[in-house]
């Protein structure tokens, strides 16, 4: 009987189980096709192009993290090789060729110390020997790479590196520029739009690369600025219609307005931002009744349906004759770009 009673308890249980098991989604992987078609089931079928809309932007980031990847460890290699052939290495590790060889001059200064810290607005009570040791430690290393890069160049002047890596090219996107401020020609070969955010720092950043590749390529590029203020961001909304108010006055106002807000983001507030427009020249009354009607709201929400629709997700993210640059990057990444374009 105790035998019987165990074996229908078995029995149940392997029953149960099969009842409660949870099926598995069939697929069937196969080579892709010519007709760039990702997805088929029975009349149903996904296109490559449904597939990559809204995500192009996101699958360019993580390609060209794999390369850069790739080619930072191909980078090292080379450097690490080419101590090893100079006969002046010998017995030495890479960090003694390094300190001896490449980056013998290098020294921080406490007045160099002093600028990095106020550069990013470190508060006061965070200073102390540790940290400015911390912070000489990480202005060193910096300039240890500066050093590297240039040692590099000269190695190579008189025969490049043959890199056989695949890069992958930036997706171009077609962007709306109707109706948004704008600065250099309109037949400009290129065009450098931006979608912002006053109220983000790193797009403080990204205000001052525009401002110096607009002295760069002065008559050359069209800049374009566009809204995207983060909803996270309390006044960046209110920001961006403020901009839009001095721009509905006096077009070349907007960016002295742009460049003010971004110069000072603490003063975002309503009363703030009619004194600063008020500053620069801008009808009082005409800010006041246009910051209190909202009077373009709707055209900061379009752009940033528009950003939405293109896939951003942060800020800034410019986009060069349509190729997408994700946030405030060295100078030197748009000059490639731009100079490509021209």
């Amino acid at each position: 009987m105790r035998v019987l009673l165990i074996l229908l308890s078995l029995m149940t249980m392997i029953l149960s189980s099969c009842t409660n098991a949870k099926s598995e989604v069939s697929y069937k992987f196969l080579k892709p096709t010519q007709t760039n078609d990702v997805a088929k089931y029975k009349d149903i079928v996904i296109s490559r192009a449904e597939m990559e809309k809204g995500l192009k932007a996101d699958i360019y980031k993580l390609e060209k993290q794999i390369y850069d990847l790739k080619f930072g460890k191909v980078k090292a290699l080379l450097i690490e090789k080419l101590i090893k052939a100079d006969p002046k290495s010998k017995g030495m590790s890479n960090d003694q060729y390094l300190e001896k060889f490449i980056a013998s001059k290098i020294t921080i200064s406490d007045k160099a110390v002093e600028a990095f810290i106020k550069e990013k607005n470190i508060p006061e009570k965070h200073i102390n020997p540790q940290i400015k040791v911390k912070i000489k430690d990480h202005l060193k290393a910096q300039k240890n790479q500066e050093a590297i890069e240039g040692w590099l160049a000269e190695k190579t002047s008189s025969t490049p590196i043959e890199v056989y890596l695949d890069k992958p090219m930036a997706p171009k996107f077609k962007v709306n520029t109707d109706g948004s401020a704008s600065f250099g020609p309109s037949d400009a070969k290129v065009t450098v739009v931006e979608f912002s955010d006053f109220q983000c720092p790193f797009c403080a950043k990204g205000a001052d690369i525009v401002n110096e590749l607009k002295k760069k390529y002065k008559g050359k590029v069209k800049f374009v600025f566009k809204h995207f203020p983060l909803p996270f961001h309390k006044q960046a909304e209110k920001a961006a219609v403020a901009a839009e108010c001095v721009h509905e006055q006096d077009a070349a106002k907007f960016w002295k307005m742009h460049d003010a807000m971004f110069a000072d983001q603490a003063k975002l507030s309503e009363k703030d931002l009619i004194a600063t427009a008020k500053k620069l020249g801008a009808d009082e009354k005409k800010m006041s009744e246009c910051l209190k009607t909202n009077k373009h709201l709707a055209k900061v929400k379009k752009d940033f349906a528009e950003g939405k629709e293109l896939g951003i997700d942060s800020t800034p993210t410019f986009y060069v004759n349509g190729k997408i640059v994700n946030g405030a990057q060295p100078i030197e990444v748009f000059s490639e770009l731009i100079e490509e374009e021209l």
